[in-house]
């Protein structure tokens, strides 16, 4: 994938890849009702990555992704997941707040701050404890 991905682009890639894991299929409303978007700003962004090849998409047909729009997927799904455990588990942030967090910061993270941070939060649970947790979130 040559160029990066706005934000928004990632966001409705990374809600193509869900839908299909959940579904085996997907379709423009699906989307469009999982980001709670209009169905033409849906059609927009589902053109412009079909343009950039990372999903297969017609405007009546079901829309499959691309092996380097899984991969793209799967990337941006990492970057949340880890910061939303370091949020969580780390700073002791509530579910909410973590999710939140972590889809914004998603988009913008480096790789090497994003290896920190997962390594701080592999090294923090296996150290340390919800006492050493309580301390700070007094």
């Amino acid at each position: 994938m040559g160029e990066k991905l706005t934000s928004s682009l990632e966001d409705y890639l990374e809600a193509v890849y869900t839908i299909l894991t959940k579904n085996n299929a997907v379709k423009a409303i699906d989307v469009s009702r999982m980001l709670n978007v209009s169905r033409a700003s849906t059609t927009e962004a589902l053109k412009k990555l079909a343009e950039k090849k990372l999903i297969n998409y017609g405007r009546y047909d079901a829309i499959s992704i691309t092996p380097e729009g899984e991969a793209a997927a799967k990337e941006v799904i990492k970057k949340h997941n880890s910061l939303h455990e370091f949020f969580s588990c780390v700073l002791g942030a509530s579910d909410s707040e973590a999710q939140d967090n972590a889809c914004k910061i998603e988009h913008i993270v480096s790789n090497d701050i994003l290896k920190r941070i997962v390594a701080f939060t592999k090294y923090y649970k296996k150290n340390f404890g919800d006492d050493f947790k309580n301390i700070y979130r007094s």
